[in-house]
């Protein structure tokens, strides 16, 4: 089993900047895709950016520009760099990563509360 814990969080003016980790642990870990996602108050989770354990991303075209994914294979680390934070990014983070060995098989961390004000 394959837990993740998001860290780096917190409350930031417009304009600002913030960076994101999630590590994944586990006695086996065996992860293909990791991302992040983001549920803003009353409004469905939807896909930030996600990267390949080769390092292709993937950006939602309403955050392409500010923010940036990346990982660490040998930590197990995704990481998201998001920069000239609107209000509209606030929201609860939460990271994902895809089973490398287990079709259908995802994980999800508990989420990381980013608030962005005016």
């Amino acid at each position: 089993q394959v837990q993740l814990k998001e860290s780096g969080g917190g409350l930031v003016q417009a304009g600002g900047s913030l960076r994101l980790s999630c590590e994944a642990s586990g006695s086996s870990v065996s992860i293909s895709l990791m991302g992040w996602y983001r549920q803003a108050p009353g409004k469905q989770r939807e896909r930030i950016a996600v990267i390949t354990r080769d390092g292709i991303t993937n950006h939602a075209n309403s955050v392409k520009a500010r923010f940036t994914i990346s990982r660490e294979n040998a930590k197990n680390t995704v990481y998201l760099e998001m920069n000239s934070l609107k209000p509209e990014d606030t929201g609860v983070y939460y990271c994902w990563a895809d089973d490398l060995d287990v079709v259908g098989r995802d994980y999800w961390g508990r989420g990381t509360q980013v608030t962005v004000s005016s």
